[in-house]
């Protein structure tokens, strides 16, 4: 995940890099419940409205949340499906919160009523996020539900205006990308902490729709307004964060915005987007799916590299005998293509591995959802040999 608004601060405020941060252990995105009240044309669990046998019971989950706890995970996303139709998820949630992780809920927003964010306040979740494909017609086009759009704002004003804190997270393709100018609107009309802006990945119903993908013009115009947003809200005094994910080349782009806009920064931070360092799936992010698969991340469902049934969580992340695993883990990565011979490698980390594994086989090879031009990562493909590869 890129934090626009925390280098958008940098502008103002520069900090002194250092050290690459080490977390003591992964961020986990842990998807409770595949089933959802929703059938979302992107899913990366490919859910849908009925009930999926073999899911963790309540003293799996917790048992689990004891090992994580005792590795030093310091976050639960607890995500689904919809994770409110799990009947336990106020339980499980209080109980996290009791234990010092950050908790954080990853909803649709369209069961949030009045009695269900009473539940949620109670439960004390640092974040509630609910997930917005764009305004009116165009969410409920994605979501494949008349009213959903309504439904899930609805469920947004009331987290709001019981005191959590609450964002939107966006995922842009050709057929919503139009309605981005008018989520950051409504982020500002509302009053909503947070704005999450995720690339389309290979993944799940993502992967069967990549023709949808946005097209890399689209994407860089996306990148430029979120920093323009973000840069003006920072200057009227408006705080909140701007946030993308799935694909690390927002934070060379980002540079080059910079370069462009505070050139006299733009030292500074590239030194702070190395000490941040761009992808880390299997690293610094993991994922636990309802049946108790540990995966690199949510978008690697189809990569499996162990189940907490049959062992602790921090026996599989420890575990390189996965080839996948141990070459994320590697420092450098070694990758091939435009990546491996990219000037700004030290700031993505190869990008991320799964759009290149589903589109080549191979989940070394070049990330074709690098939006950024040849010349801008430094690459001269006519000097360049058929494989390149950082050592």
């Amino acid at each position: 995940m890129f934090r626009i608004s925390q280098y958008i601060e940098e502008l103002v405020t520069p900090k002194e890099p250092g050290p690459r941060p080490s977390p003591p252990g992964p961020v986990v995105i842990w998807n409770l419940i595949r089933r959802c009240n929703l059938t979302c044309r992107h899913c990366y669990s490919i859910s849908t409205d009925r009930n999926f046998p073999g899911e963790l019971s309540t003293d799996e989950v917790f048992a689990v949340m004891d090992d994580l706890r005792e590795f030093g995970v310091p976050v639960l996303i607890l995500s689904g499906g919809e994770p409110l139709l799990r009947p336990d998820i106020y339980d499980i949630a209080r109980r996290a919160r009791a234990m010092g992780f950050y908790v954080g809920l990853s909803s649709n927003g369209t069961l949030i009523d009045g009695d269900a964010v009473e539940r949620i306040a109670a439960c004390d979740f640092n974040y509630v996020g609910v997930s917005l494909d764009g305004i009116g017609a165009t969410h409920d086009r994605f979501r494949q539900r008349p009213g959903a759009f309504d439904a899930s704002l609805a469920g947004i004003r009331l987290c709001r205006d019981r005191g959590l804190k609450i964002g939107v997270r966006f995922t842009m393709t050709r057929d919503n990308a139009g309605d981005l100018p008018r989520l950051l609107e409504l982020v500002e009309r509302e009053g909503i902490d947070r704005f999450y802006f995720s690339h389309l990945n290979y993944a799940g119903r993502g992967n069967r729709n990549r023709r949808d993908d946005a097209q890399h013009q689209l994407t860089r115009r996306a990148m430029d307004l979120l920093f323009e947003t973000c840069w003006d809200f920072r200057q009227r005094g408006l705080r909140k964060e701007f946030t993308s994910g799935n694909n690390d080349a927002d934070g060379v782009y980002f540079l080059h915005w910079v370069t462009r806009r505070f050139p006299e920064r733009a030292a500074n931070i590239r030194a702070r987007l190395v000490q941040w360092g761009g992808n880390s799936s299997g690293v610094n992010v993991a994922n636990i799916d309802n049946l108790g698969n540990v995966h690199p991340d949510t978008m690697w469902w189809h990569h499996t590299l162990g189940n907490v049934r049959q062992r602790r969580f921090s026996e599989i992340w420890t575990d390189l005998s996965d080839p996948l695993m141990a070459g994320l883990k590697r420092s450098p990565r070694i990758v091939s293509g435009r990546c491996g011979e990219c000037r700004h490698f030290d700031i993505c980390n190869g990008n991320t591995r799964v759009r290149a594994q589903q589109t080549t086989g191979d989940p070394w090879a070049e990330d074709p959802g690098c939006y950024l031009d040849d010349e801008e990562i430094g690459f001269a493909p006519a000097l360049a040999p058929t494989v390149l590869r950082r050592a």
